[in-house]
């Protein structure tokens, strides 16, 4: 049920994606195919090419999803927004795995004791092995790798949860590197921009000789929109990167409770 979610959102991400890009594209075109309707003969006015229906019916479909200022925003961002939008993708996709994989781990932790912890007491191992089996999340994974090895006594019950915990720790701390990557590179990307844009402003002064702002006007803009869109990517994932450490210390607690209780209870039941 989870990995069937966790797909589909990122299809759903990755259409939503392919979508708005395709817009882009069909808007960088429409503009050629004005002006080369503008320069045709007067006489050829009766055959007017017809400007493809899939491209402009894309770029509507976009442009009511994602809103027309989106699109012109991004298109005049120039080529630095087409890594951002790579990244943008790759960030986005981590951040809803982790939410959804943090989420489905997470259960009420007093409410599985209090159902687990009468059974180790009267010694119902087998039944108690199959409510943490049945249960999800690292919590109750670790009590039946315990639970296990209960017939080697507490001490191969701490090492087989210790074992265990060590498992989970493993996959509870994936994709943090993929999220802080994604945090690094969109600014990077972004202040990339940044240069190109100050380079192309200073490109159109040496070339006019003068110190214009409408010569230097698109440059600049170039500039502030990649700059921009980097710390729009970065500041998100930052915030959900935060957000997934809290939820995955609450769940390394809840592990360390989980298996004390556990360990508490045999060393009683001896």
């Amino acid at each position: 049920m989870r990995k069937h979610v966790v797909k589909t959102l990122l299809v759903a991400v990755v259409l939503s994606i392919m979508l708005f890009g395709t817009a882009l594209y069909a808007q960088n075109a429409a503009p050629e195919t004005q002006a080369e309707q503008v320069a045709a003969p007067a006489a050829t006015t009766d055959t007017e090419t017809p400007v493809p229906e899939e491209s402009s019916d894309t770029k509507n479909i976009a442009e009511f999803v994602f809103g027309s200022k989106a699109v012109r925003w991004f298109n005049d961002g120039g080529w630095a927004m087409w890594p951002i939008l790579l990244v943008t993708v790759y960030g986005l996709a981590y951040v809803i795995w982790k939410f959804v994989t943090l989420i489905y781990g997470k259960i009420n932790l007093n409410v599985f004791l209090s159902k687990i912890m009468p059974l180790i007491k009267d010694k119902k191992y087998k039944e108690a092995l199959e409510l943490a089996k049945k249960t999800r999340g690292p919590v109750a994974s670790i009590v039946y790798a315990g639970l296990l090895k209960v017939d080697s006594g507490v001490a191969g019950v701490e090492k087989a949860i210790e074992n265990a915990a060590m498992i989970e720790m493993s996959y509870l701390e994936k994709g943090f590197i993929e999220l802080s990557t994604t945090i690094t590179l969109a600014p990077m990307l972004g202040f990339l921009g940044t240069v190109s844009g100050m380079i192309s402003a200073f490109a159109a002064i040496a070339a006019a000789r003068a110190v214009d702002a409408t010569i230097v006007a698109s440059g600049i803009m170039i500039a502030l929109i990649t700059t921009q869109a980097g710390l729009i990517v970065a500041i998100p994932v930052q915030f959900f990167n935060n957000i997934f450490v809290t939820m995955v210390d609450g769940l390394v607690i809840d592990m360390q409770r989980a298996s004390e209780k556990v360990i508490e209870t045999l060393i009683e039941n001896k």
